[in-house]
């Protein structure tokens, strides 16, 4: 499988740039940015990141050990 990059001088991709944004997401190839001929920039697609849900995303991190509803055997003051 072969993947195909596009080269582009700056003050062309300066030009293009919008539109350039556009081709790079529909056809998710890659875009080399070059300034005197030297490569300086790639212009690459995001890949699609799956977002986690925000409820249960600690699940299984807390244990619990004893009871945590029956008093303690300690006695101590509020500050009052």
């Amino acid at each position: 499988m072969t993947i195909v990059t596009i080269t582009i001088a700056a003050g062309e991709f300066k030009a293009k740039c919008l539109s350039l944004l556009d081709e790079v997401q529909s056809s998710r190839t890659g875009i080399v940015i070059t300034k005197r001929g030297r490569p300086v920039a790639r212009l690459v697609p995001v890949d699609e990141e799956i977002q986690e849900p925000l409820f249960g995303r600690m699940r299984g991190t807390i244990s619990i050990s004893g009871d945590i509803i029956e008093p303690v055997d300690e006695t101590w003051d509020a500050g009052a």
